[in-house]
């Protein structure tokens, strides 16, 4: 029996990369292509043995293969794209890496994370809290993890744990991705606006998750995050099971909390504690994320409170997400995921909580269509509220030319416009500099952005361990 082949063209995007490691895991043969890729998709893939030519080209589609994937990057098109075309001209099947998933989920217990923020976060503490206990999930994560062997696995225990992404599946399929997933039990972190992009209105971006939610089955469970507006006013709607979750009184919430390495603090349902948890994430986000975990495991009594206590206490994270790059120094440096204005104030609010005597830097790439977008000054009047020096990268230049770009320029001066002490840099090389001659011994370091900074996320790191060894 010939073993079959799958030709991924933009390979190295988190998604297309873990379904491709999904149908390897079912025997499949795959081959892919990418370019402007970085880490840790780029490396992870390296270290998987999962090979991809560096550029598009017709020639990287094998001639034998039996299915082709395609991501949905903007660069990802027939018209711009030689291997695009060639891709739909070939004959083959062509698929984008949602429809793969809706094929693999159909036989299994499927829980969906959805929300504008803490996706990937919770999406991995439920595979690692259910894996950790022996339940053998299946799970889909838009991230690499710490602790998991990789972001995609195929399981036998009969439950899938998957990230949904409201973003369109692919660019000739504006369905949103988690529309396909058959989920039966939604986990809805939030709905602020986001991908301005793609939902010009709020109104066009709570419309897919409002689809979402309809979509869920009579016994469905939905797990609303109460003390998000949006995500509780679209779950009013909701006919079914429904159950919330937040920092504040309401179902499920958390008491006596505190800050430190590691936070520790109360699980309750209403007025009754269910279980002391200790967890080494930073920031009261990652404590509403762990709770709307938590509440979705026992309200489907999939785990013990003692199996998730220890789930909760082992995970480590996910990468780029509040992730210690310095752990050889005096200065600590984090990395948080700053594609969006609620992401970076809840890094920003981390960092103080944990490091309320440090200084605080913060380097910052405008690198989303959403932070590049003039509708989106208004941000930057409160986002760096607790920095006490904010270095601004320039802004991306993919897709500069369809919606309203702001300039470096426009963005520092709102930011010192702001009171925020504020400047631009470009050059890695030179900023580098610029940065190492400002820290001092007593900082904190947080990097902000879904780019790579020109590469300045590995050098900032190993600039400060050299010359701040712990």
């Amino acid at each position: 029996m010939s073993v079959k082949k799958a030709h991924f063209i933009g390979i190295a995007g988190k998604g297309m990369s873990a379904t491709a490691l999904l149908l390897r895991e079912q025997g499949w043969k795959i081959s892919g292509s990418d370019e402007g890729f970085y880490p840790p998709v780029s490396d992870f893939l390296a270290g998987a043995d999962i090979p991809f030519a560096k550029g598009y080209k017709k020639e990287n589609i094998p001639t034998d293969a039996d299915l082709i994937v395609i991501g949905k990057n903007a660069k990802l098109v027939p018209e711009s794209n030689e291997e695009v075309a060639a891709a739909f001209v070939s004959g083959k099947p062509v698929k984008s890496f949602p429809d793969i998933l809706e094929e693999l989920t159909e036989k299994t217990d499927n829980m969906v994370v959805a929300g504008s923020y803490g996706k990937s976060t919770c999406t991995a503490l439920l595979a690692w809290c259910l894996s950790r206990a022996g339940k053998d999930p299946s799970y889909f994560i838009g991230e690499i993890s710490s602790g998991f062997d990789a972001h995609a696995y195929l399981g036998k225990g009969g439950i899938f744990v998957l990230e949904g992404d409201e973003y369109p599946s692919s660019n000739w399929d504006s369905t949103s991705k988690f529309l396909h997933y058959r989920a039966k039990s939604v986990l809805l972190t939030s709905a602020t606006h986001d991908h301005i992009n793609v939902y010009p209105t709020h109104a066009d971006y709570l419309a897919p998750f409002k689809r979402l939610l309809t979509s869920l089955p009579a016994d469905g469970l939905l797990v609303v995050n109460q003390g998000e507006q949006y995500a509780r006013e679209i779950a009013d709607s909701f006919p079914g099971k429904k159950v919330f979750y937040s920092m504040g009184a309401t179902d499920w919430h958390p008491k006596n909390i505190t800050y430190g390495m590691p936070t520790v603090f109360d699980l309750y349902l209403g007025n009754k504690k269910i279980v002391a948890l200790s967890t080494k994430l930073l920031g009261a986000h990652n404590i509403e994320n762990i709770v709307g975990v938590s509440a979705l495991l026992l309200e489907k009594k999939l785990l013990t409170q003692e199996e998730l206590a220890a789930g909760i206490a082992s995970f480590l994270g996910v990468k780029r997400r509040m992730e210690l790059l310095s752990p050889h120094s005096q200065v600590p440096v984090y990395e948080g995921f700053g594609s969006s204005y609620e992401k970076a104030k809840s890094a920003m609010a981390a960092m103080k909580a944990h490091y309320p005597k440090h200084r605080l830097v913060v380097v910052f790439e405008p690198h989303t269509f959403s932070w590049r977008n003039r509708d989106a000054l208004p941000w930057y009047d409160d986002v760096f509220v607790g920095a006490d020096h904010v270095y601004i990268y320039e802004p991306a230049s993919q897709g500069a030319a369809t919606h309203k770009q702001l300039t470096q320029e426009e963005i520092v001066a709102r930011v010192q416009q702001a009171g925020f002490t504020a400047e631009a840099i470009s050059n890695p090389a030179d900023a580098l500099v610029k940065i190492k001659n400002n820290l001092r011994p007593d900082d904190a370091v947080l990097i902000l952005t879904s780019g790579d900074l020109g590469g300045l996320i590995k050098s900032i790191p190993a600039m400060v361990e050299h010359q701040f060894p712990a």
